[in-house]
């Protein structure tokens, strides 16, 4: 399980409303990349689990699958606090740092928010 707290959310951050996207990164973000990014910081909640398809992923009380993880998601996501979440359905090729999840709805998020893959 991973379990993080977002510490803070770029004014752009949820303008891929459209797109149903969302990108997340470490407190460690360059400030150009803050501006579009929900910032959130791990609470030690790590494990060797790794992010996999079927599994959950919960922002607060919003809970939603796992469909399709990248080749380096849980590698960006341990090293920089970076990945891409869409709330859409797989492309055919699936960008490396990429995780799709459903239902494809964009979820709430707020300062304080915790984000757990389980």
């Amino acid at each position: 399980m991973y379990k993080s707290t977002v510490r803070e959310i770029g004014p752009l951050a949820l303008s891929f409303e459209e797109e149903n996207i969302v990108i997340l990164y470490g407190p460690q973000a360059p400030r150009e990349l803050r501006e579009v990014s929900i910032i959130h910081e791990n609470d030690g909640g790590e494990s060797e689990e790794p992010i996999q398809e079927g599994g959950k992923l919960v922002i607060d009380d919003q809970e939603f699958t796992i469909n399709k993880v990248g080749s380096s998601a849980n590698d960006n996501l341990k090293e920089l606090g970076h990945i891409s979440i869409y709330f859409t359905e797989p492309f055919a090729e699936v960008l490396p740092g990429a995780v799709f999840a459903s239902p494809h709805r964009l979820p709430v998020f707020k300062e304080g928010s915790t984000i757990e893959f389980k």
